[in-house]
């Protein structure tokens, strides 16, 4: 099924990413801490005429990790060389990636946690040494060869964390959280978009757009083009508070950006498991859902909000989710949540 509001990226959403994505760090709205570091990193690193030091980004999807290797290559100003864990599937890959860089460049892998550990193993002595060790030959007359890189930074991104391997994680000298956008934020971006896409649009308007975008920027751009497709057909091109609620409903987000496959997930814990607790492996089966997408998708979102709990038993629904569904509360005594 194909969801507006899923974080996760889609095809559509490489269009819509570059020609809306900010290239400096005055162009980028949110995460300020972040961005904080990283200015100071970035100009100690400059004043030194060094390269950066390697990065780990991690956060749940469509929050800015790839915008944000792009303003580091553009603030150092140096290339960056964009891949995924996925797409590197032998260490001679990543090896002929690594040879093509030049100094100080930025390599960016997504989903780094999906790395195969042979392929992870070449990143080892390449990000401390800046040196790769091949193997060259077969059988007796096989030998190793080392090969010197160009010093580069190494900027990951993940959204499973603790998926990484401790020796991996442990060659990042800058760990950065990303979290999910405020309300506030969400508008700023908003605003920033529809002046980028030459559309008129409301405060009002773009409040409600962020307010239903479940703290990400990858939605709120996909729902922006979206409302203003409704905007253009039903009204005269402009997006006020009207138009822009109509729409939103059509799309079947509600005010807090719940669509219906979340309200379906909900829905089946309390029909079927009484409000909970339910195990992941039973959740996913009953609800047709992988696990890895309950995890990585929907779960920090209903978590953020209130609606979904984690206890040692399993997930469970709260007060508040059943009272956004308009369901009956009638307490849980298994409603014992992890610190």
């Amino acid at each position: 099924m194909r969801r507006i509001v899923t974080p996760e990226f889609k095809n559509l959403d490489e269009k819509i990413e570059k020609s809306l994505r900010p290239q400096r760090f005055s162009q980028y709205i949110g995460q300020k801490k972040t961005v904080d570091q990283l200015k100071i990193f970035i100009e100690a690193a400059k004043m030194r005429d060094e390269q950066l030091d390697h990065v780990l980004l991690y956060g749940p999807p469509g929050l800015g990790k790839t915008t944000l290797s792009h303003i580091i290559a553009n603030e150092m100003n140096v290339s960056v060389k964009i891949t995924s864990g996925p797409a590197i599937e032998r260490p001679g890959d990543l090896a002929a990636i690594l040879t093509n860089l030049k100094e100080n460049d930025i390599l960016f892998i997504d989903e780094i946690h999906r790395l195969n550990r042979s392929v992870e193993e070449i990143l080892y002595p390449a990000m401390e040494d800046y040196a790769i060790d091949i193997i060259v030959g077969k059988g007796p007359g096989a030998r190793s060869v080392r090969l010197d890189l160009s010093k580069f930074t190494l900027i990951g991104a993940t959204t499973r964390a603790g998926n990484l391997s401790s020796p991996l994680r442990d060659r990042f000298g800058v760990l950065l959280k990303l979290d999910l956008y405020d309300v506030d934020s969400l508008k700023e971006i908003v605003l920033r978009s529809s002046d980028i896409l030459d559309v008129s649009i409301t405060e009002n308007a773009a409040v409600e757009i962020a307010r239903r975008s479940r703290g990400t920027p990858r939605i709120v751009n996909r729902i922006l083009k979206r409302v203003r497709d409704y905007a253009q057909v039903f009204g005269e091109g402009d997006i006020a508070i009207e138009n822009a609620q109509k729409a939103l409903d059509m799309l079947e987000i509600d005010e807090l950006g719940l669509d219906q496959v979340d309200k379906k997930l909900l829905t089946t814990i309390i029909e079927n498991y009484n409000g909970g607790p339910v195990g992941l492996d039973a959740l996913a089966a009953s609800s047709g859902e992988e696990k890895t997408t309950i995890e990585d998708v929907y779960e920090p979102y209903l978590l953020q909000i209130g609606f979904l709990n984690r206890t040692p038993r399993g997930r469970v629904v709260t007060q508040k989710g059943y009272e956004h569904l308009g369901r009956t509360f009638m307490g849980n005594s298994n409603f014992d949540a992890l610190e």
